[in-house]
């Protein structure tokens, strides 16, 4: 009886038969609870994506309002709590909206490694750049490591998810001419202004700069830009120069927070960028002439006399020796500058002795164009009625100019040859005394050069402009010049 029962149990202690199933058993174990873990996981990585999502929205609405007005932090607050969004897979179903789930924090700067925790708060307006969200913490139970948790006596894991965002915001003018002036005062508006007669005037280098004085912008602080495909792509010398006096987009763009300013004379420039506009080609742009990206305004009446034939086409251009025209006159200041009493380089709009003026020496005393107001809506009128700024026909008749470009054999076919767009600063509240880093834009301004650019003579030489104010072409101003496509909002995640 022993032996046989020895015997099964030896044949027992042999038999493989069974061992699959145990085998199957823990690989079944494990299978399983590497299914609970992914579970897990998955359930962790959604709700961070769902917060991810969130936060970024949230920051990409409110840096959209950091345009740096007085307001800006309060709509920017204002804009993120329109943002809604559902987080599913949390402990329960939640609604995200409002402050009660995110964190706002303004910075002026970020830190240059993206490693490094942001410290440059801020709750001034004017240098909220950027927008920092933190979302507040959701917990995600681990379904399945609650139950291992429990089998081995150990405490429920918990799993608390959190997102953040940062954003910014730039504004961009692009295409326009790197040009200044300090404003009349922190109020002063091209909008409240328009038709003024400002006598801009450089700024130079050393003492404060005061209202009505001018200087140029640094082409090169916006490195991403490139004047590729440009007028001025391939230009040798000075860059800055043919920015001045090409036609049509130049591929440039400036910051509205922050740009380089420059005096005028620093950078080589001087009258001669900008009269190509009124057909004067002297100095350093003589041989441009009849370069089409230089092609003088439709209407370039001046108050000088064309000189002879030069270049061996029969052109009349301005010799050595300007004559000045004695039966012709260019457009009038305005009155308050010749009787001294403007108060300062910003005059009251007012020209209407300098109009009758004009219209005595250029049409004999009867005024073709009784309805225009401004300057600006003169020297439109003048085009119109020869013919448009593609036409030839002559605007003054009997004159010893014709109001025809005469030395170029370009003509521009933009009766907007004479606006120049110039950044308006506040000098008051950033001072300005030459050449300056990162100084705001208040706005930028639609000018009317209403007479050739001049110096005066001294030793450095000081360049004057005289304009008269279009409108605000945008920025921080209302911006109904026509002025298409030149401003451009950037508002984009950063972390």
């Amino acid at each position: 009886m022993f032996t046989r029962l020895q015997k099964r149990a030896t044949a027992l202690k042999a038999d493989e038969s069974g061992n699959m199933l145990v085998i199957a058993a823990i690989s079944l174990t494990a299978f399983l609870g590497v299914v609970a873990l992914s579970f897990d996981i998955g359930r962790v990585t959604i709700t961070h994506s769902e917060m991810q999502s969130f936060a970024d929205s949230v920051a990409l609405a409110a840096a959209g309002e950091l345009d740096g007005r007085d307001d800006a932090i309060t709509r920017a607050t204002n804009a993120a709590q329109i943002i809604a969004d559902t987080q599913i897979f949390g402990n329960a179903n939640n609604d995200l909206a409002g402050a009660a789930d995110y964190t706002l924090t303004f910075l002026s700067a970020l830190p240059a490694d993206d490693l490094d925790a942001p410290n440059a708060i801020t709750t001034d307006p004017r240098n909220a750049v950027y927008v920092r969200v933190q979302t507040v913490d959701v917990t995600v139970s681990l379904t399945f490591g609650a139950a291992f948790a429990a089998l081995s006596g150990n405490q429920e894991m918990e799993n608390d998810v959190a997102a953040e965002a940062i954003a910014g915001y730039t504004q961009y003018a692009c295409d326009v001419t790197p040009l200044m002036f300090c404003m009349a005062d922190p109020n002063w508006t091209a909008e409240a202004n328009v038709g003024q007669m400002i006598q801009l005037r450089d700024g130079g280098q050393g003492a404060a700069w005061g209202p009505g004085n001018f200087g140029f912008l640094d082409p090169g602080v916006i490195p991403e830009d490139s004047l590729v495909g440009g007028p001025c792509a391939g230009v040798d010398g000075q860059i800055i120069r043919c920015l001045f006096g090409a036609e049509g987009p130049v591929g440039q763009c400036y910051r509205l927070r922050g740009v380089d300013t420059y005096p005028g004379q620093s950078v080589g420039v001087n009258d001669v960028a900008f009269n190509t506009r009124f057909d004067m080609f002297q100095g350093a742009l003589k041989n441009e002439r009849n370069n089409l990206i230089y092609a003088p305004a439709p209407n370039v009446i001046k108050g000088l006399v064309p000189g002879g034939g030069g270049g061996g086409n029969g052109s009349q251009c301005l010799g050595n020796n300007v004559a000045v025209s004695p039966d012709t006159r260019p457009i009038p200041r305005d009155d308050c500058f010749g009787a001294g009493t403007c108060g300062g380089r910003f005059g009251d709009g007012d020209w209407s002795v300098g109009r009758a003026e004009y219209v005595q020496f250029n049409y004999g005393g009867l005024d073709p164009h009784p309805s225009a107001v401004t300057r600006w809506d003169y020297y439109k009128a003048e085009v119109a009625a020869a013919g448009g700024a593609s036409g030839s026909t002559n605007i003054l008749t009997g004159r010893s100019e014709t109001g025809r470009p005469s030395c170029s054999n370009q003509q521009s076919g933009d009766v907007r040859r004479r606006i120049v767009v110039a950044a308006a600063i506040d000098c008051t509240t950033y001072p300005i005394s030459g050449s300056e880093r990162g100084v705001p834009v208040e706005e930028f301004v639609e000018v009317f050069l209403t007479e050739p650019v001049s110096n005066d003579g001294g030793l450095p030489a000081k360049l004057e402009i005289h304009v008269e104010v279009v409108g605000s072409a945008g920025g921080d101003g209302a911006g109904t010049s026509n002025l298409d496509g030149i401003f451009r909002d950037v508002v984009q995640l950063y972390r």
